[in-house]
């Protein structure tokens, strides 16, 4: 057991760098291992929702074209209010052969291991560039990605940008090279409040989101129908889009007509698909309901669709040096699409070709009690310096 690398991942996990909040005290920290670990280190500062957040860049080796990004975020989804938390989401905890804490699969273990593996380089090996990289707000819509991909040869001054990245996403050491672009956004329905004895008097506008809910849902069983055989082997569940109600809210009590009601809806869209089609033909349809509640033709609801925010698709072409690398690493044999989104979806806008695989599970990721394998942890660090040697080391 690597008792420093323990040590790494007990301090993140004990960080609470849950999106809504600061991640810049421990960004601080990796980037103090790091700077002591030889790599030069950049801070990117920013401020998203009003929050100060950070994104880590460190780089090493010299400064020639070629070498490898090995990326992780260091923001995590909420433990707070999530039922079936028996242990402290933000103290480590080693229960015979699983690491639990919040983060442990996704995905502070992966960066616990970078910064191991950047301890144990000799860097004077390293004939091309190795650079982490540590975003910020992927949790909430690859934010911090979208703001470091394209700053990247600025951070690196002149060190060439590496065109090859690694993300260590939880995967159980499988190779995917794929995932399809997301979209998030709301629906807000305004009718008219008053006394639920006299509903001729307003509209009620859950009422009429149930309509509006009815047409997505028609749209979804289309789309789900609609299988694209090109992406059957790449997502052999769902090579279709994909969509969900997420969060939905309205009304004051039950003796009231419902004045508001809001939908937050996402979808995911194959990667051969405009990622923002799929909304317009929502919008589209959202203009063909029926603004009337069931209980009068008297008054009108609103139908408003809120801005989208949404993130690029990812599919990284089959054969380069990083995928032989990393199924020779691994033992994989084939690559796969990912159920998930994740920040290479922004590196590859900046022509970076991306590749997931991690030591995490991806069934606990986002989960009560999340854990990962201990014998996982203690295994990639070796597997990722075999990678780094053969993609920053070895002349050619």
């Amino acid at each position: 057991m690597n008792s420093g690398q323990y040590e790494t991942l007990e301090r993140l996990i004990a960080f609470d760098t849950v999106s809504v909040n600061s991640d810049v005290p421990a960004m601080e920290y990796l980037a103090d291992l790091l700077e002591n670990a030889g790599f030069h280190v950049a801070m990117q500062r920013l401020r998203i929702a009003g929050v100060a957040q950070a994104n880590l860049v460190a780089w090493a080796g010299e400064p020639r074209p070629g070498g490898l990004i090995i990326s992780g975020h260091l923001d995590t989804v909420p433990a707070a209010g999530q039922p079936g938390w028996t242990r402290d989401p933000f103290r480590m905890e080693l229960d015979g052969d699983r690491i639990h804490g919040r983060g442990a699969s996704d995905m502070k273990g992966f960066l616990a291991q970078c910064v191991e593996a950047a301890r144990a380089i000799d860097r004077a090996r390293l004939k091309r560039p190795l650079v982490f990289i540590f975003t910020a707000d992927e949790e909430v819509g690859m934010l911090g990605a979208q703001r470091v991909a394209p700053e990247l040869p600025k951070l690196l001054g002149a060190a060439p940008r590496p065109d090859l990245a690694w993300i260590g996403e939880p995967t159980s050491f499988a190779v995917l090279n794929a995932h399809k672009s997301i979209c998030a956004f709301e629906i807000r329905v305004r009718g008219r409040g008053g006394h639920s004895g006299a509903p001729e008097i307003g509209v009620n506008a859950i009422a009429v989101m149930g309509k509006a809910i009815e047409a997505i849902g028609r749209l979804q069983a289309e789309r789900r129908a609609a299988r694209d055989e090109e992406f059957a082997a790449l997502f052999p569940d769902s090579p279709h889009d994909v969509m969900n109600f997420g969060i939905i809210s309205g009304g004051l009590a039950t003796n009231i007509i419902a004045e508001e009601c809001s939908l937050k809806v996402t979808y995911r869209s194959l990667p051969n698909r405009d990622p923002l089609e799929l909304y317009r033909e929502i919008e589209r349809r959202l203009g063909g309901v029926d603004p009337h509640d069931y209980a009068s033709e008297n008054h009108r609801a609103t139908i408003e669709l809120g801005r989208p925010v949404f993130a690029p698709a990812m599919r990284a072409a089959a054969g380069s040096a990083l995928e032989r690398t990393l199924f020779a690493a691994t033992g994989t044999r084939a690559a796969r699409g990912a159920p998930f989104a994740t920040d290479g979806a922004w590196f590859a806008e900046a022509g970076i070709t991306t590749l997931i695989c991690g030591p995490g599970d991806y069934a606990q990721a986002h989960q009560p009690n999340e854990s990962m394998a201990r014998a996982a942890f203690e295994r990639g660090t070796g597997m990722m310096l075999n990678v780094i040697e053969q993609m920053c080391a070895v002349s050619g």
